[in-house]
C-alpha cells in the first residue's frame, strides 16, 4: 500500500507543478501583452494628439519637431495604466483559480473518503458490537463461542477489505488499472453483505432472501461489489416495517446484469428521486410510526452506490416506489465489458 501512497503522492506533486508552470506562464504572457497594449495605445495617443510646432525652425534648417500636449496625454496614460492594471489582476486570478484546481480536488477526494469511510465503517460496526454482546451473552451461560468468534474474524476481514478498497478509490480518484479486468459474482458480494446486514435484520425479524444463483459474473472487484449491496440492504431493512421481506435478485440484462432490492417499506416520499443518490439526502416526510421503518436518511450509502456502479460502468437508479415498498436496481457490465461513462 505505501508504494501505491508514494505513487499517487508523486503524481499528484506532478499535477500541481504542471498547474504552477501554466500559471506562471498565464501571468507572464498576460504580463507582456498587456504591457505591449498600454504602450502601443500610448504611443498612437501621443501622436495622434501631438501637433507641428510653429515656431520658426532652427537656422539650418532641419526637421520641424511637434510639440505634444502634457494636459491631454499624461490622463490618459494614467487610465490607460489603471485599465491594463485591472486587465492583469483578472488575468492573473484566472491563472490563480486555475493552479489552485489540484489542490480544491485533493480536498474534495480527502473529505469524500473521510465522510465514506465514516459510513462504510459503522455498518461492519454496529454488526461487530451485536456479535461481541451475542458471544458475551452465550459465554456468561457457558455456551460455545467458537462459531462467533469465528463470525467476528469474518466481520474484522469484511472491514479491513472495504477500507483498503477505500484507499485504492481515493488514491486513484477513478477507475483503476485493476478494476478493468476485476471480475466476481453477484452471489459471492451477495452473501458477504447478507453475513453483514443479515444480524441487524434479524432483530428486527427481517428475512433477506438472495435469487443469483443463475447471474452471470459482473466486471468489479468483489470487495466494491459488496460494499454497494451492503448499503442497498442497509437502506432496505432500514425502511423496512417489521416482520417484512427484503429480496435481492440477480439477472442477465443483455450486456448488463441487472440487481434489484426490493423492501416492503412505505416508498420513497418527500424527496425527488433525482436527489436520492446526493450525498446526505434527506426526505422532507413525516417520521414513520413505530415499526413501519427507522429513518427518513439516506445518508451516504445511496451515494457510495452510485460511485461505485460509475466506478465500474454502471448505474444505479430508484425503478419504483410506491406504498407497498421500493425497489433499486446496480446494473453493472457483464465480466469483461466495462464501458466507461463519460
Amino acid at each position: 500500500m505505501s508504494g501505491r501512497a508514494d505513487a499517487a503522492a508523486a503524481a499528484d506533486q506532478r499535477r500541481v507543478n504542471r498547474a504552477a508552470v501554466r500559471a506562471g506562464v498565464w501571468v507572464g504572457v498576460a504580463a507582456a501583452a498587456v504591457v505591449a497594449i498600454v504602450t502601443t495605445a500610448t504611443v498612437a495617443v501621443m501622436i495622434t494628439a501631438s501637433r507641428p510646432d510653429r515656431r520658426p525652425p532652427p537656422p539650418g534648417g532641419g526637421r520641424r519637431s511637434r510639440v505634444i500636449e502634457l494636459d491631454l496625454i499624461v490622463p490618459v496614460t494614467v487610465v490607460l495604466g489603471i485599465l491594463g492594471a485591472l486587465a492583469l489582476a483578472v488575468l492573473a486570478g484566472y491563472a490563480a483559480r486555475r493552479a489552485a484546481a489540484p489542490l480544491a480536488e485533493a480536498l474534495r477526494v480527502q473529505r469524500t473518503f473521510v465522510a465514506d469511510a465514516g459510513h462504510e465503517l459503522r455498518t461492519p460496526l454496529t454488526t461487530l458490537s451485536s456479535r461481541i454482546q451475542l458471544a458475551q451473552h452465550r459465554a456468561a451461560q457457558g455456551g460455545d463461542v467458537s462459531g462467533a468468534l469465528a463470525e467476528l474474524r469474518r466481520d474484522a476481514d469484511a472491514m479491513d477489505t472495504a477500507l483498503t478498497d477505500l484507499l485504492i478509490t481515493a488514491e486513484t480518484a477513478g477507475v483503476g488499472r485493476d478494476d478493468r479486468t476485476a471480475v466476481t459474482t453477484v452471489a459471492e458480494a451477495a452473501a458477504d453483505a447478507t453475513a453483514v446486514i443479515g444480524p441487524r435484520a434479524a432483530e428486527r425479524g427481517i428475512r433477506i432472501v438472495v435469487d443469483a444463483r443463475d447471474a452471470p459474473a459482473v466486471t468489479a472487484t468483489r470487495a466494491a461489489l459488496s460494499r454497494a449491496l451492503i448499503a442497498l440492504l442497509d437502506n432496505a431493512v432500514r425502511h423496512s416495517p417489521a416482520g417484512g421481506t427484503v429480496t435481492v435478485r440477480a439477472a442477465a440484462d443483455g450486456r448488463r446484469v441487472r440487481i434489484a432490492v426490493a423492501d416492503e417499506g412505505g416508498g420513497v416520499t418527500g424527496v425527488d428521486p433525482d436527489r436520492l443518490f446526493d450525498r446526505f439526502a434527506r426526505s422532507t416526510a413525516p417520521a414513520p410510526a413505530p415499526g413501519e421503518g427507522r429513518s427518513r436518511g439516506f445518508g451516504l450509502g445511496l451515494a457510495l452506490v452510485r460511485d461505485i456502479a460509475v466506478r465500474f460502468g454502471g448505474e444505479v437508479r430508484l425503478e419504483s416506489t410506491s406504498p407497498r415498498g421500493s425497489v433499486f436496481v446496480l446494473e453493472l457490465p457483464t465480466a469483461g465489458r466495462l464501458h466507461r461513462r463519460t
